[in-house]
């Protein structure tokens, strides 16, 4: 048996993009960043980077999440503690010219945040905004208008996790501040299926989930109009029943 020869292989680089969304003035936002350098210079891109060499997946997805956003990822091991954004891997893309540089395959992640701040371009991005996602996925007649790489197939199977995600687990609860009330549940709801729900019947949905919502203890005036309750996120990661999207 002949020695493994590590450059008999083609190398490859590997890097982490983000799907960072987040609900601004009522729509589903994904953070852009406009591209300061080739390939793509000055088109707009998911933010990501390469990884390093001494650090996995998970670590650099967290550390771009951070020099990006300001953001740090919520820690599992550290339950019931609000302690930063939903971070999980979504999919890995790896078509050979993806990437005109050379061979690279991508490791995208999913975050999810309640309503962020201007964000702050950093790494080789000159400038970074929110844009409504169907804003980036709306169809071009010039595709050079587009995202960057393959970034628009990722937003798109990134946006979709969130859509049906929501719907047998918690997680829309990750959108919101750690206290909120029904109502802004719904407009979360809204903003990440493009659908208006009926707020009765969606309060009695989400009040008669068990371990979805529990009481905070307080009531609030923010959103204008009666004091209405205050809520955290319940125990559950699960929802059973679940809440299902309406037909479009």
């Amino acid at each position: 048996m002949s020695p493994y020869d590590p450059s008999a292989f083609p190398p490859f680089a590997v890097t982490v993009d983000l799907v960072v969304l987040t609900v601004r003035r009522h729509a589903l936002c994904a953070l852009v960043v406009r591209r300061g350098e080739a390939p793509f210079q000055g088109r707009w891109a998911l933010p990501g980077g390469f990884v390093r060499g001494d650090e996995d997946l998970g670590a650099a997805a967290a550390r771009e999440l951070a020099e990006e956003t300001g953001l740090c990822a919520h820690d599992p091991a550290v339950p019931g503690v609000d302690n930063g954004a939903h971070l999980e891997q979504l999919a890995t893309y790896g078509d050979p010219k993806r990437d005109p540089r050379m061979r690279v395959v991508s490791v995208a992640h999913l975050v999810l945040a309640p309503d962020l701040p201007a964000p702050r371009a950093g790494g080789d991005a000159n400038s970074a905004r929110w844009a409504p996602v169907d804003e980036l996925l709306a169809p071009l007649d010039e595709p050079s208008a587009g995202l960057a790489f393959d970034h628009a197939r990722i937003l798109a199977d990134g946006v979709e996790r969130a859509r049906s995600k929501i719907e047998y687990s918690s997680l829309a609860t990750a959108f919101c501040p750690t206290e909120f009330t029904v109502g802004e549940l719904r407009r979360v709801y809204e903003a990440v299926w493009g659908v208006a729900l009926d707020p009765r019947n969606f309060h009695r949905k989400v009040t008669g989930t068990p371990g979805f919502l529990v009481p905070a203890g307080g009531t609030t005036t923010r959103q204008g109009g009666r004091p209405a309750q205050l809520f955290r996120a319940g125990g559950a990661t699960l929802l059973n029943p679940p809440m299902l999207r309406p037909e479009v």
